[in-house]
């Protein structure tokens, strides 16, 4: 899918007062990040480590890992499709309202898919399941399944793909990275761009037991990291402990931005996470987000192509108090529309 994915602004000749249809995190990339990446510009003039070997030693060491369990990738969109190929022509589950390059990537390599509802997921998993992708925290709902490893247990023939790229999002639900050595059907997809603000560079790693990140590191391309998104990888794991973003904040102002949709041609979804689903009560997502665009230069996330959703759906991800309320005195003008 080339279109349809959130953060589409550049497609549109203005200039945004407020962007709700990104869940990359909205304050920003990591103080001294930027002028840590001047430094290193001398590095594009040589090729970059052909599998960032050294970053991927640094994400092992912080957890305790061997640096044969991690895989460090050009984002978690090259990881997904890392899977699909390295298991082509398989049988796969893909947990919905789910990401499309789950179905794409699969799509592309021949799997059989079965698409199971988010809440069937407990007693839903086919025993012919070969792989089972489920994002938690859910993009696009901000659901989150808390028995996870109930699950990996249950179904050892099942190689589960859980993608973490918003586990920061969320108090209600902790990795599964620690799981990877205990459990040999796991697969562990992180994102470094969402939380960290650099998705222009494209960054995130894969945990695994060392068998499947062979696998998986037999169809990567050589240099697919570049020489910048490395240091920008070594820069956020370097200062882990002191970047990490306000959570607790970011959940209190998702919090009030839903108590002000009260009342509001919306209907809000529960979410576990900053950004929510909602659906709009007249018209369609998509001719909610074109005006919007064009009376207030806001931008949503249409999310009527998520499998599982409708024409109505919306993805509203939670910004500063400020835009927040741009977007509350904007959906007052289109309720009288």
């Amino acid at each position: 899918m080339f279109q349809g994915h959130g953060d589409d602004g550049y497609l549109h000749q203005q200039t945004l007062a407020a962007d709700f249809s990104t869940n990359v995190w909205h304050g920003g990339a990591p103080k001294g990040l930027k002028e840590h990446l001047f430094t290193q510009w001398d590095h594009v003039q040589r090729y970059p480590e052909v599998l960032a070997e050294s970053l991927t030693q640094k994400i092992a060491s912080f957890y305790g890992f061997k640096s044969e369990n991690i895989l460090v990738t050009n984002g978690s969109t090259e990881s997904i499709y890392l899977v699909a190929q390295a298991f082509k022509n398989g049988k796969s589950t893909i947990t919905i309202p789910a990401f499309a390059e789950y179905e794409d990537a699969c799509k592309l390599f021949g799997h059989q898919l079965h698409f199971l509802n988010w809440d069937d997921l407990e007693t839903g998993i086919s025993s012919d399941t070969g792989l089972l992708f489920i994002c938690n925290p859910n993009n696009p709902t901000g659901s989150v399944f808390k028995e996870l490893e109930t699950l990996i247990h249950k179904h050892p023939k099942v190689l589960f793909v859980v993608d973490e790229a918003f586990i920061e999002f969320t108090l209600s639900i902790t990795s599964v990275l620690g799981l990877i050595e205990k459990y040999s059907n796991l697969i562990v997809l992180r994102s470094m761009t969402k939380a960290y603000a650099i998705p222009g560079l494209r960054l995130g790693y894969i945990a695994a037991n060392p068998v499947l990140i062979d696998r998986l590191k037999s169809f990567k391309l050589p240099w697919a990291v570049n020489a910048m998104a490395i240091a920008a990888g070594h820069f956020i794991f370097d200062h882990l402990h002191t970047i990490q973003i306000p959570l607790q904040q970011l959940l209190t102002d998702r919090n009030e931005l839903i108590r002000k949709l009260e009342g509001s041609p919306l209907k809000v979804y529960p979410s576990h996470t900053h950004f929510f689903l909602a659906t709009t009560n007249q018209h369609t997502g998509a001719i909610l987000k074109q005006f919007l665009l064009k009376e207030f230069n806001i931008l949503i996330r249409d999310a009527g192509n998520f499998r599982g959703l409708t024409e109505k759906h919306i993805r509203i991800a939670t910004l500063s108090q400020n835009k927040n309320q741009l977007l509350i005195n904007a959906l007052a003008e289109w309720k009288t529309i």
